[in-house]
């Protein structure tokens, strides 16, 4: 069966012209995969394609190591963004908070609301006005961020808008990040995330100020997405082939069990604070990690001031990898001058294609364009929003409801990869229809909104129709954040993934507001994230896989032309 490749037109080939030595193009967060014929030919000889990838190999002890340090750090990344969840759950008027109203006087002048929130003071003579309270008593044995601030009566608008201010944060960390590691090292720009975390972190837990709390989780969001872009540039620099694109549909696993584990952190807690001091505690650990986390090499002989500095850096770190991955073989006597002329090879590298060109190429160029920002973008609001909506699905089944949602997520994940791995031809098409097909059926819940059935067992129903999406959206997403730029030259594909994901991420804010829709239906909210979603899943299946015919057979070409080009968004 012939797959059709898509040609790329309207390059210069005098301007822009790909290098012979594609992974040795370290751009930021992007290790790019394209190949030229010559690359391809070396490539079917089983011949590394520099010198950094023949001492490293594909992936080895030292990578592992280097993958699940790196790895960490979206636990904590985890924690910060879902903690909302158990920091500010719903409480119940009259049963465990009631207005307080001794500001208006005798309570025989006062008539309080049902809800709690309004109050009808007597003036005398017939004249009554209604005021908003201000003040409640409590009576809850957990301390919440609600009663912290007394937002009772705007619950779920002041939980959405702490969240935007968290997505706020995640959207900055991912540009400034990209834009700082220019000049920055990738490991540093980790380091610097992590103990920016440990700091702002902390802080979130401490403040007595409503504003300075959102204020701290907009800046605890930068400090993790500053560790994800970063952590992401190391270990797509030190793996490569089938390794590499699995270690990036991997990535997000370590997420979903940050979902999972955060119950465990949250269900001994009396107060909020204690939660944000438990999710804090994972950084120090981490931090205990960092010198044995590895830099970018391709980063250091191609960014930094130094080359001849940059060439001693990256011998020492080629010597060691190489001692613990048994490969000291493979280093060649000359290993210095391979590395000096490999730094100045990347250095002379062209500048990124600008962002006009992205429209340009192939003659599908601008339907793959549209169809992938658009996907992106209802996954991420969905991944987000469906996960949050959750809360609305009762307080007493948090925990339970939290960890299979992670669980659902790690399946997606699996999918992704046996769908990549197994189904390569038609990866696209099998997820975007898995997409259509279990978000169809999580629309089915309005069939169910008034049946009266017990509790659990309604819980469990409302379960059923929000993690299927979710393990949809989780499958989808991380084939989309791996494979997006397998279709583009090398040049094009760092400002495409960064184009694609800004715009995701802008979208994204509008997640954690659409939770609100519960307060008018339940079944609203989670159809509203369910329709967009199957958007998504037929922007997917405009998507096509570029193979080469004469190499098809040649499974090892295959897996160079499904080199990631990858951009993190989570935060």
């Amino acid at each position: 069966m012939m797959t059709e490749i898509y040609p790329v037109h309207g390059d210069n080939p005098k301007s822009r012209r790909s290098s012979p030595h594609p992974d040795a193009l370290a751009q930021i967060s992007y290790i790019h995969g394209g190949q030229d014929t010559e690359c391809r030919e070396q490539t079917n000889q089983g011949e590394p394609d520099d010198i950094i990838a023949q001492i490293l190999g594909k992936f080895g002890i030292w990578q592992l190591r280097s993958v699940l340090i790196i790895f960490l750090c979206k636990i904590p990344a985890a924690w910060f963004m879902a903690c909302i969840i158990f920091t500010a759950p719903d409480i119940y008027p009259n049963e465990e908070f009631s207005c307080d109203t001794s500001a208006y006087g005798a309570m025989d002048n006062c008539s309080v609301s049902e809800d709690q929130c309004s109050v009808l003071v007597s003036y005398g003579d017939g004249n009554y006005a209604v005021r908003q309270c201000q003040q409640f008593h409590y009576a809850q044995s957990f301390h919440s961020l609600i009663m912290e601030f007394d937002l009772v009566c705007l619950c779920d608008i002041f939980v959405a808008w702490s969240q935007y201010w968290h997505l706020f944060g995640m959207f900055v960390g991912g540009v400034v990040a990209t834009r700082l590691m220019r000049v920055v090292s990738p490991r540093r720009v980790y380091i610097s995330g992590i103990w920016a975390l440990l700091c702002c972190g902390v802080a979130t837990g401490l403040v007595n100020d409503f504003s300075l709390h959102c204020s701290f989780r907009c800046l605890s969001a930068v400090s993790c997405s500053l560790m994800m872009t970063a952590g992401q540039t190391i270990f797509t620099d030190i793996t490569s082939g089938k390794y590499r694109q699995g270690v990036l549909l991997l990535y997000e696993t370590f997420w979903s069990l940050g979902i999972i584990v955060l119950p465990a952190i949250a269900v001994g807690a009396h107060s909020w604070r204690q939660i944000y001091i438990g999710i804090t505690s994972l950084p120090f650990i981490i931090v205990l990690l960092l010198p044995w986390l590895p830099d970018s090499p391709r980063w250091q002989l191609q960014r930094s001031v130094s080359l001849d500095a940059a060439v001693e850096h990256v011998m020492n770190l080629l010597h060691y990898a190489a001692s613990i991955n048994d490969r000291n073989s493979k280093i060649p006597y000359d290993l210095e001058i391979q590395l000096q002329h490999l730094g100045e090879k990347l250095r002379a590298q062209p500048p990124p294609a600008r962002w006009l060109e992205l429209w340009h190429g192939h003659k599908r160029a601008k339907l793959h364009m549209l169809a992938t920002h658009m996907a992106l973008a209802t996954f991420l609001i969905g991944h987000m929003g469906l996960l949050l909506n959750i809360r609305s699905f009762g307080r007493d089944y948090l925990s339970p409801n939290t960890m299979v949602v992670g669980v659902f997520e790690i399946l997606g994940c699996i999918l992704a990869m046996y769908l990549t791995f197994k189904h390569n031809a038609h990866k696209w098409q099998w997820a975007g229809g898995f997409c259509i097909v279990v978000d169809c059926v999580g629309c089915f819940c309005w069939f169910f909104t008034h049946v009266e059935i017990p509790e659990i067992y309604e819980i469990a129903l409302w379960m059923f129709f929000a993690v299927l999406p979710k393990a949809g959206i989780s499958c989808a997403q991380a084939m989309i954040l791996t494979c997006m730029g397998e279709s583009l030259p090398p040049e094009k594909r760092a400002p495409f993934a960064f184009s694609v994901v800004t715009w995701a991420r802008v979208w994204l804010l509008s997640a954690s507001f659409l939770t609100v829709l519960k307060e008018l239906n339940i079944a609203l909210s989670l159809s509203t994230f369910c329709v967009l979603v199957i958007l998504g899943g037929i922007c997917t299946c405009c998507l096509r896989t570029p193979v080469n015919s004469e190499q098809e057979a040649d499974r090892q070409q295959e897996e160079q032309y499904n080199d990631a080009v990858s951009f993190n968004t989570h935060l």
